[in-house]
């Protein structure tokens, strides 16, 4: 059943009251927690047994009470692409593919500031730069809302506390991280200015060959940035997020559940089972649209270069939150 995005909710509900959930679906993120509480989720915390490989600790959602009520489709995670030519024709070390190395922010922002030209030449170091003929700007940071949210956490705040029962998004931290992505634009000059209205900020930066570094999601490699590559020459590599107090990045992506109102919940887990195995998805995966969710694709060699070697994958690896 094909549910437009706008109403995804609101039909469920509506399914909800009349009693009418099917037996399994993809529920909506922003629903999970909501229909947990409401009883409308099966606990499948059970779905995988003893020497079974499970899906990725941070991609399991939790209900109120703790029990898993769902998995994600896919293993999805913010990062930092860059053009390698910029950096290269700046004398910039490219940012880090690696947790333990991970750029500050204030490393990050020092980076951009010698990625920003103006139409002379000029980055925002020399007295002279012209921050109103910027040619080239050294990076920008993703704001779409829900991407935001990691620059909070980073900082040591959050839009919500562990339980998910309190807004803390105006607490000190979460304003200080908010506040220092929005100076990359209004103060450091590195940035160029943007909306958040729409999930095109790589096709709008790296692609369009405006910006030398930039956030996004790892399904960028496989919806725009190979295809860039091949047809286009685009020279560009993955790093981690920058931090500023913890080195955290954001897991998403539709998360499969079982509803409660099943009579045959074993067997919809057998069937979400069967749906979410790598080799029913390879086509996302060997696209770069997808990244595995099964522990075994990260803890196995074998499986992993199966993975990475793939033409549009590249080798990264990034900080896990549980989410």
């Amino acid at each position: 059943m094909n549910i437009p995005h706008d109403t995804y909710i609101e039909k469920l509900n509506t399914m909800a009251t009349a009693r009418q959930l099917p037996d399994a679906g993809i529920m909506s993120e922003a629903g999970v927690l909501q229909f947990a509480t409401n009883g409308y989720l099966a606990d499948i915390s059970g779905m995988y047994g003893a020497g079974e490989s499970k899906p990725l600790e941070s991609i399991a959602f939790k209900g109120p009470n703790g029990k898993t009520v769902a998995y994600s489709a896919a293993n999805e995670v913010l990062v930092l692409y860059y053009n390698k030519d910029m950096f290269d024709k700046a004398g910039v070390a490219y940012p880090p593919a690696t947790a333990d190395n991970a750029w500050t922010w204030d490393e990050f922002v020092a980076a951009a500031k010698k990625l920003t030209l103006d139409s002379n030449g000029r980055t925002p170091n020399d007295a002279d730069f012209n921050p109103n003929a910027i040619r080239q700007y050294g990076a920008m940071v993703e704001n779409l809302t829900w991407q935001l949210e990691v620059w909070a956490l980073s900082n040591g705040g959050g839009f919500y506390n562990a339980n998910g029962t309190q807004v803390t998004i105006d607490q000190a931290a979460s304003v200080e991280a908010i506040q220092k992505v929005a100076d990359l634009y209004l103060k450091d000059r590195v940035a160029p200015l943007s909306t958040g209205l729409t999930d095109d900020g790589i096709q709008r930066s790296i692609i369009a060959g405006t910006v030398a570094m930039a956030t996004g999601g790892t399904w960028n490699v496989g919806t725009c940035l190979a295809q860039a590559r091949d047809k286009e020459g685009l020279n560009y590599g993955i790093a981690v997020l920058p931090y500023m107090k913890q080195k955290v990045t954001i897991c998403t992506g539709g998360p499969n559940v079982v509803f409660a109102q099943s009579k045959h919940p074993q067997e919809a887990m057998e069937w979400l089972k069967w749906y979410s195995k790598e080799e029913n998805n390879w086509g996302l995966i060997e696209t770069g649209i997808w990244m595995p969710t099964l522990e075994k694709w990260y803890t196995d060699e074998a499986f992993t270069r199966r993975w990475v070697s793939t033409p549009t994958s590249r080798p990264m690896r990034t900080t896990r939150r549980r989410w």
